[in-house]
């Protein structure tokens, strides 16, 4: 049976799907990606460089930063929304929810093995040279965090959907009519 909306009819679970959403747009403007050296001399050089040369958000690297943070978000969003309504519940919202969830995954752990791709191949042997080490940022972490929260919501989220499509139906009294 669909529930009318309502903020309490809305599971913890589709809670955390929201939360990790938002968490995982939030750390879209955090760094993503960094450069940093041990050489005091190359530190003085990158600390006098713009930020933005040395410290990067997730909308200025690679497609592998900005891409799946997006799609958790919109996820989040649709199991708020549409999580209590059966025939969505029935026709597979938790699944997808998981499938979104495990390829935002997948995407981030790519963009972490594909870190120095953001640069090209002259700037990586310049980086090289001068012992320039091209780092994952904080945003980059929370990003994965949301996305393992995503995940482990929408499998919790799948089991309690499973659970209840095995529950008999809850049939409406008939109304007598005279």
């Amino acid at each position: 049976m669909t529930q009318p909306f309502s903020v309490k009819s809305v599971t913890w679970r589709e809670w955390l799907g929201l939360a990790a959403g938002l968490l995982a747009l939030g750390s879209m403007f955090l760094p993503w990606t960094t450069l940093s050296t041990n050489k005091p001399d190359i530190e003085i050089v990158l600390s006098s460089l713009p930020h933005g040369d040395v410290v990067r958000d997730a909308w200025h690297s690679s497609f592998f930063a900005w891409c799946p943070p997006l799609p958790l978000l919109l996820a989040g969003l649709v199991v708020v929304v549409f999580g209590r309504i059966r025939k969505a519940r029935v026709s597979g919202l938790p699944h997808l929810w998981l499938a979104v969830a495990v390829a935002a995954l997948l995407l981030m752990v790519l963009g972490w093995f594909t870190l120095d791709w953001e640069f090209d191949a002259d700037q990586r042997g310049i980086f090289d040279a001068a012992g320039i080490a091209i780092g994952p940022g904080s945003g980059r972490f929370l990003g994965l965090l949301a996305a393992l929260v995503s995940g482990v919501a929408a499998f919790s989220d799948m089991r309690a959907a499973r659970a209840e499509s095995r529950q008999p139906r809850k049939r409406e009294p008939r109304s007598k009519s005279r």
